[in-house]
């Protein structure tokens, strides 16, 4: 298994790897549209932040990949990224994202009503830089998910990042057990995500935080 940073020879085969590497998880797919998908969570890590984007590679074919940043403030929030996206893809034109939209405004509006929370985006200085990762079916279980890991919190400790955080899901068990054993904890409550369904019934966002090394323990924390 060889981990490395992306290179821009690796655009195409990375696109077709992110329409698979999700399979079987709840956000495999969000609205049902794989290139305004891909133009939300893949394209503007390879175009802004390519240094921070790792491959795994296994018999010379991508099987995974991180995209990072380190620098959540200065890079284009999800909120913005996805507004470019139904726009450039008139995806309120279009029949399943138009109903996960929908979905999405009527489940904001039952949360409202009942004085819950919703999902969002994640800002804390103690916390700043950000990640999603991703592995094909055929190469879990083999530590293509780990290096990956190991190589991006490799590049948050050169350059002196005080912390990470990512979003995952509380019903994505087996990534909330990955992202523990890699000493990321829970922070804060833990929202339902507008529009999103899996097994037929609403899914809550995770946030999760891991300080650098030798770091106080994290505030907020929850069990």
């Amino acid at each position: 298994m060889e981990i490395r940073t992306f290179a821009q020879g690796d655009r195409a085969e990375l696109r077709a790897l992110t329409r698979r590497a999700g399979e079987g998880a709840p956000t495999a797919s969000l609205w049902g549209h794989a290139e305004s998908e891909l133009a939300v969570y893949l394209a503007p890590y390879m175009d802004l932040a390519p240094d921070s984007l790792f491959v795994a590679v296994a018999d010379g074919a991508l099987v995974g990949y991180l995209t990072g940043c380190p620098d959540s403030a200065a890079f284009p929030d999800d909120g913005e990224r996805i507004a470019r996206a139904v726009r450039a893809h008139r995806l309120v034109l279009r029949r399943g994202p138009a109903a996960f939209f929908a979905r999405s405004m009527a489940d904001a509006g039952w949360a409202a009503v009942r004085g819950r929370p919703v999902s969002g985006g994640f800002a804390d200085p103690r916390w700043p830089a950000h990640l999603h990762i991703n592995v094909a079916p055929e190469a879990r279980g083999t530590g293509a998910a780990e290096g990956l890991m190991r190589g991006w919190l490799g590049r948050l400790s050169d350059i002196g990042s005080p912390g990470c955080h990512l979003q995952t899901l509380v019903e994505n068990a087996r990534a909330v057990r990955f992202f523990e054993r890699m000493g990321f904890v829970a922070h804060g409550p833990a929202p339902i995500v507008p529009g999103l369904r899996h097994n037929g019934g609403r899914v809550h966002q995770r946030t999760m935080v891991r300080p650098a090394p030798g770091a106080e323990d994290v505030p907020g924390r929850t069990a």
